[in-house]
């Protein structure tokens, strides 16, 4: 299995690249448990700047961009985190997607999350993230994780699951698309194309 994750985060060290960490450790741990091996890569878009910058305008991308592209495209998974920044994602985040073939993504098993400073903006992911990944067709999983600067190091409550728990619910529904999907496209039924080529290939002429 490939396990990419996109980390938006610009500081060092950063939160968004620690709650990154975290959702690609829990899905790991739960896709070992059902026997599969993990391969992880972790996109850091703070590295690729200036390469998604000159994309976007030259529209041809620098060798380490394209390598990220592809990465994400490739993977069998993919897990999404961008800091807040005047309530929606980053603008970093938004370019690094507009630079992905729209139908790239289509049924890619998706988990999104992010990072602010206050919980007033949790809702960013779904008036923000889960719209852009609707558009790209991506199979998103239904736990959205956020996390904000008082969310670190606390358990919850009685009505409130801690960010621990939420990781780990988020990890699991993941690990859960990915290991489907490989399943679900062995079983998929031939399209037309391929069901007549079959049909003529098994033809015998005397």
């Amino acid at each position: 299995m490939r396990l990419v994750a996109v980390s938006a985060g610009l500081s060092t060290p950063s939160s968004t690249r620690l709650l990154a960490d975290r959702l690609v450790e829990s899905v790991r741990d739960d896709l070992g448990v059902q026997g599969y091996g993990v391969e992880v890569e972790v996109v850091e878009l703070r590295e690729l700047a200036i390469a998604v910058a000159g994309h976007l305008v030259t529209g041809f991308p620098a060798p380490q961009l394209a390598a990220a592209i592809d990465a994400v495209t490739g993977a069998d998974g993919l897990v999404a985190v961008t800091p807040v920044f005047t309530a929606s994602y980053s603008g970093l985040f938004k370019s690094f997607f507009d630079l992905i073939d729209p139908a790239a993504l289509t049924g890619k098993p998706v988990l999104m999350a992010a990072t602010g400073g206050t919980a007033r903006h949790s809702l960013v992911l779904e008036h923000a993230l889960r719209p852009l990944f609707a558009y790209l067709r991506a199979s998103v999983v239904p736990t959205t994780v956020y996390a904000a600067s008082e969310d670190w190091g606390t358990g919850g409550d009685e009505y409130t699951d801690g960010l621990p728990a939420r990781v780990r619910r988020a990890g699991a529904e993941l690990a859960a698309l990915m290991a489907a999907r490989p399943a679900a496209e062995s079983e998929a039924p031939e399209d037309d194309v391929t069901a007549l080529e079959r049909g003529l290939s098994d033809l015998r002429f005397d």
